[in-house]
C-alpha cells in the first residue's frame, strides 16, 4: 500500500514549523513505505503531486490549536477540522485541501500537533520538537498513524 505524509507549515513561525521539521526528518531518515511531501505554507500547490502518486493513505501533519498541552498530538476528526482554528500560515483552510485529496485518495487523516508559540522569527519550542521527533520515530518503527488518540 502506497502512503504519503503531507506536511504543512512555515518553519519561520516557531511551532508552525512542526510539519516542515517532520518532512526534513523523513527525508534524512525515511520511514519504510512512506513518501513525504512538504507542502509548506501553501499545501494546495502540491495536492496534484500527492494525487499523481495515487496513494491509499495520506496523513496531513500540521500545527493545530487543539486546546491541549504544547506538543500534544491527536488525530483530528473531519467534523472538527472546518470548525477549529488551524495554526498555519497557508492561504486555504485545510478542510478544502483534505476534501480535494479525498476525491482520489481512499483514506485521508489529519494529525495535529498543539503549538505553544507561533510568532515570526521565534524558534520551535522543545515540546513541539520532541513531539515531531516522536512521530518520526513512530513512523520509522512501523506504527500506524491511526494508533494516535483522536480528538
Amino acid at each position: 500500500m502506497h502512503k504519503v505524509i503531507l506536511t504543512v507549515g512555515n518553519s519561520m513561525m516557531g511551532d508552525d514549523g512542526a510539519g516542515p521539521l517532520l518532512a526534513e526528518l523523513l527525508t534524512k531518515a525515511p520511514a519504510s513505505g512512506w513518501t513525504v511531501i512538504d507542502g509548506g505554507s501553501a499545501p494546495e500547490n502540491v495536492a496534484h503531486q500527492v494525487q499523481e502518486l495515487a496513494p491509499q493513505l495520506v496523513v496531513v501533519v500540521d500545527a493545530a490549536d487543539i486546546n491541549l498541552e504544547p506538543g500534544a498530538v491527536r488525530l483530528i476528526d473531519d467534523a472538527c477540522i472546518a470548525d477549529m482554528f488551524i495554526m498555519t500560515t497557508h492561504n486555504l483552510p485545510l478542510s478544502f485541501l483534505i476534501e480535494r485529496l479525498r476525491e482520489t485518495v481512499p483514506e485521508v487523516l489529519f494529525l495535529g500537533i498543539q503549538p505553544d508559540v507561533v510568532v515570526f522569527g521565534f524558534p520551535m519550542t522543545d515540546p513541539v520538537r520532541l513531539a515531531v521527533e516522536a512521530i518520526h520515530a513512530d513512523l520509522c518503527s512501523g506504527q500506524a498513524p491511526q494508533a494516535y488518540a483522536r480528538l
